[in-house]
């Protein structure tokens, strides 16, 4: 079979204006970036206001593994699905970060016949959204500095800055630097640090905010460190929310594109799952239920993860409903869940698929704790045999459990059509009033905690370190309490330690520190080892990235 980008260079792509008319867009509606790609304007919304909504299905997943579960190639090929079957669907996904696609984990774009386009664009710089982000960010922390240089009138602690600089790029050597070096006339001196862009909280604010007017106020909330008396300092006494605004005017547009069999897609925003809250934009998800009867939407990494971030942040933000679910798997996957390593993966082992189904199981039942309905997506790979496919279906039936096997990355639209009817069936069905939350806003926030760390990963209980302590009892006598949590947790296990695959047993959750990110709307709380910016791998993927003289990519995935 051909590479993704080989299979997206033969695409045949429309030019935008022809999606967009598929979406019945008025010019004023929507502006070129190019010949296949488009901005929709912010008022966009507005005019879609009284139109009914059209049912949100969110793709989730068992804990990922090197195997690949295809989660994003999956949600491509489910909207192409609903094409295929007569219904008017489209996709909302998030933007790739630079880091992971140069790095080890690639893009976020699909895969196979089953891709959003163009993906160089999209994998790479696209229409400039994160570099807009990371310009903000940085705007804030030079005033940041600028105003302890400058008097500090409102008596900023050095010590206490927890702004960090951000950079689309994973580089382990900027987790801890020091700034103001070189005398009087160059700052004040003091510990500093990077994050990876997708886990600023402008990022996560970009994503959770319905307007401009909304994307200002959130930004002016955003605490950058404290005084000498332990006070909180918000951008909004900084008087810059404004001026950052500003560099993201264009960028809070989302963005509109195509897959490889034309369907249209919305791709805006990209926060990481496991630092963040791993959603695309609400304005996003919002216009494309708008535009079409059926939106297909993602949520980063598994089910612990993403998807509980979508449901007890996102909904909650966003005012709006989940009808349904899809829960991908892969026979891959689950056989390293089940305890076979990476290199024998391709030997036929039903034993240890057996004993991955474990981890199926307990994503299955955080989706049932949600009260949702789902289905089991069985993404095919080329080495799976018959017996294992078999088996998972089979052990699905067993526990009445919708199932469909996918071959979306190889046949496109046609490969999900199983899947497209069984998940309408349950998105039209669904009954709204039976959702419930994992937890209420009004409880603490170490409730909170307590009630993800045992319900969705399964763990017995939480440890909280005595910084963690200090901070709970800080946060809630600032009158942040009622704010949801936003867990920073690894993708690989269902606990903290990402070697613990499958369903680990009596496992205790170590809190380890939390920040406030009030912008955005929560408190996230580390877990484990979490950092927020990642290292790059031994070999990474940009030893095999290359573009010819003519302008032709080649190597990205």
């Amino acid at each position: 079979m051909k590479t993704d980008i080989e299979i997206a260079q033969e695409a045949n792509l429309k030019p935008i204006q022809e999606i967009a008319k598929k979406l019945g867009l008025e010019p004023e509606d929507w502006e070129p970036y190019g010949h296949t790609k488009a901005k929709l304007a912010n008022t966009l919304m507005d005019k879609l206001n009284d139109k009914r909504n059209g049912k949100v299905i969110l793709v989730t997943s068992i804990n990922p593994t090197p195997a690949g579960e295809g989660k994003s190639t999956v949600t491509v090929g489910l909207g192409q699905a609903l094409d295929k079957i007569g219904k008017n669907a489209m996709i909302a996904l998030r933007e790739p970060s630079l880091g992971p696609v140069m790095g080890m984990k690639g893009g976020a774009a699909g895969g196979g016949f089953s891709q959003v386009l163009p993906m160089e664009d999209i994998n790479l710089h696209f229409t400039g959204d994160l570099h807009a982000i990371t310009s903000a960010n940085n705007a804030l922390s030079a005033m940041i500095d600028n105003h302890i240089h400058r008097d500090n009138e409102l008596n900023m602690d050095p010590r206490r800055i927890e702004w960090k600089r951000v950079m689309d790029m994973n580089d382990r050597v900027l987790r801890q630097i020091v700034v103001g070096l070189g005398g009087p006339l160059r700052g004040v001196p003091r510990e500093d640090g990077f994050n990876i862009t997708v886990a600023s909280e402008i990022m996560a604010i970009l994503c959770l905010a319905t307007s401009l007017e909304d994307l200002k106020s959130r930004i002016s909330k955003i605490v950058v460190g404290y005084t000498y008396d332990e006070v909180p300092v918000t951008v909004g006494d900084l008087k810059v929310e404004g001026a950052l605004t500003l560099l993201l005017k264009d960028a809070i547009k989302p963005n509109l594109v195509q897959t490889t069999e034309n369907t249209p897609a919305i791709i805006h925003g990209g926060p990481f799952a496991n630092i963040a809250h791993g959603c695309n934009s609400i304005m996003a998800t919002k216009t494309a239920a708008k535009l079409s009867d059926y939106v297909v939407t993602e949520a980063g990494f598994g089910a612990d993860l993403g998807a509980e971030k979508f449901l007890d942040i996102k909904t909650r933000a966003g005012e709006f409903n989940t009808d349904a679910v899809v829960i991908v798997a892969t026979v891959r996957a689950l056989k390293m869940h089940g305890g076979v390593d990476q290199g024998n993966l391709k030997t036929e082992n039903v034993e240890a698929l057996r004993a991955g189904m474990e981890n199926l199981q307990k994503h299955i039942e955080t989706i049932e704790t949600f009260r949702l309905p789902f289905v089991v997506a069985i993404n095919k790979f080329p080495t799976d045999t018959k017996a294992e496919t078999n088996f998972i279906k089979t052990w699905c039936e067993s526990q009445n459990v919708d199932v469909a096997l996918t071959d979306v990355h190889a046949n496109g639209g046609a490969g999900g059509t199983e899947l497209a009817e069984k998940i309408v069936k349950k998105a039209d069905t669904a009954d709204q009033h039976s959702f419930q939350y994992v937890y209420d806003l009004d409880e603490s926030l170490e409730t909170k905690i307590r009630k993800i760390a045992q319900k969705v990963y399964d763990a017995s209980e939480i440890e909280l370190s005595p910084k963690a302590k200090k901070q709970l009892t800080f946060y809630e006598q600032q009158g942040w309490g009622k704010l949801p949590v936003c867990m920073a947790k690894t993708q690989y296990s269902l606990s903290d330690d990402p070697a613990l695959l499958g369903r680990p047993k009596n496992f205790t959750v170590v809190i380890r520190e939390l920040r406030p990110s009030i912008g955005a709307g929560f408190i996230v709380v580390l877990t484990g080892n979490m950092m927020t910016m990642p290292g790059l791998p031994a070999k990474p993927a940009a030893l095999n990235m290359d573009v010819d003289q003519n302008g032709k990519v080649t190597g990205l995935f």
